[in-house]
């Protein structure tokens, strides 16, 4: 049944739901990843909340006007008005007041929601309109999609993609350098009021598959798990949108096998396990790449320490040390070095002594900033500058 899902063989609601998830997946990544790009992660949370109260009152609009409601597009044209209002007041509040932006966001997120649910309590005891199961827009819901409203999500979808990519070059520019983008004539206080607006956008379309709580995280975890793995800004774009979208399919499509079971939190989880994996095994910044660096570099040191030890003619305390030097094959089992090990400990101690006498060289001492203990000198200087500081050693021996 799974294998059904996956390939999009499990009836026609089922692929109308995945497809219209995947396309909400990969537009909400890449929005997402020029959101966490710019250090602005918190504002789609307000964004999101903000959307509550304008869904409950389109629907108190088209209940009063005679209609059931329910109609989608309706709804999102309301969520949006909500959370422009929301955005309004964030922004008003943080150039009017002295609150700092995280202060008015969480103002103006708990004050909108706390409305909206207050409407919807209302709207619950009332007797006209299709209000039973409204609530499903917090987490989301998919049983009943109709064509259309999967049509809404794929085209809303795509249009925020298409202009997330078109405007990539000044979000980004202004996401690393604001004062580089404003001398090349980028006006960064409208382009912000872009990016919010499609924020705004992915989380309105979301709202009938995520739902407008776990929109948020459909925007930001694919862009914090796409970091892991690059460091190159585009890249992380694209990865992102991609995680955004194969979050969106798979956690479609699990649903689809488990009717029982809400879309929006399966994408979520989903999402999240995109991030637990690459939170461990980014190639880069992974936590197991790091490990693996450490225990290379604690094998480095252990092994310089024990080789000048052996240089110097001194016995090698450290049983890890010894272990080491054993395997690498430079010690025998009695302490002593074996020829292979005399050769690497001459070269060792003959490379920490350059070290030293570049320090006193006029002319190379600059370089000698450039020794952390485990770098070889001979990958800093050049044969013809190794040749003449081994001169200049010989001299001060004969001296």
């Amino acid at each position: 049944m799974l294998l059904d899902a996956l390939t999009l063989q499990l009836g026609y609601n089922a692929v109308l739901v995945t497809l219209g998830a995947t396309a909400l997946g990969v537009a909400a990544g890449t929005v997402g990843a020029f959101l966490y790009l710019r250090k602005r992660a918190l504002v789609s949370d307000a964004i999101s909340h903000a959307t509550l109260p304008g869904l409950a009152l389109a629907f108190l609009v088209a209940v009063a006007l005679g209609g059931d409601g329910r109609a989608l597009p309706l709804l999102m044209a309301g969520s949006a008005l909500s959370a422009w209002a929301g955005l309004w007041c964030v922004g008003k509040l943080t150039r009017a007041t002295r609150l700092s932006e995280d202060a008015a966001i969480g103002a103006v997120l708990s004050v909108f929601f706390g409305f909206g649910i207050v409407l919807l309590t209302v709207i619950q005891s009332l007797s006209a309109g299709r209000q039973a199961g409204l609530e499903s827009f917090l987490l989301g819901a998919t049983a009943g999609m109709l064509r259309a409203d999967a049509l809404v999500i794929a085209v809303g979808g795509a249009l925020v993609l298409l202009a997330a990519l078109a405007l990539r070059r000044p979000f980004l520019m202004t996401a690393f350098d604001e004062g580089y983008a404003r001398v090349q004539g980028i006006d960064t206080a409208r382009l912000d009021l872009v990016l919010m607006t499609l924020v705004m956008a992915v989380t309105v379309v979301g709202l009938k598959i995520v739902g407008l709580i776990l929109i948020v995280a459909l925007l930001i975890i694919p862009a914090v798990a796409a970091r892991f793995w690059s460091n190159h800004a585009p890249r992380v774009v694209l990865l992102s949108g991609l995680a955004g979208g194969l979050s969106g399919y798979l956690g479609a499509a699990l649903s689809a096998t488990a009717p029982d079971l809400p879309t929006g939190p399966i994408i979520v989880l989903i999402a999240f396990g995109l991030f637990a994996l690459s939170l461990l095994a980014a190639p880069g910044r992974g936590v197991l790449a790091a490990a693996l660096r450490h225990r290379r570099l604690q094998h480095r040191v252990h092994l310089r320490q024990g080789l000048l030890a052996l240089a110097h003619g001194q016995p090698v305390y450290e049983a890890l040390t010894r272990r080491m030097l054993r395997g690498a094959g430079l010690m025998r089992a009695d302490g002593v070095p074996t020829d292979k090990g005399r050769a690497e400990a001459a070269r060792v101690l003959l490379d920490e002594s350059r070290w030293q006498a570049l320090r006193r060289a006029e002319g190379l001492a600059s370089l000698a900033a450039r020794d952390d203990g485990l770098t070889r000198i001979d990958t800093i200087l050049t044969p013809d500058q190794l040749a003449d500081l081994d001169a200049r050693m010989s001299l001060q021996e004969v001296r």
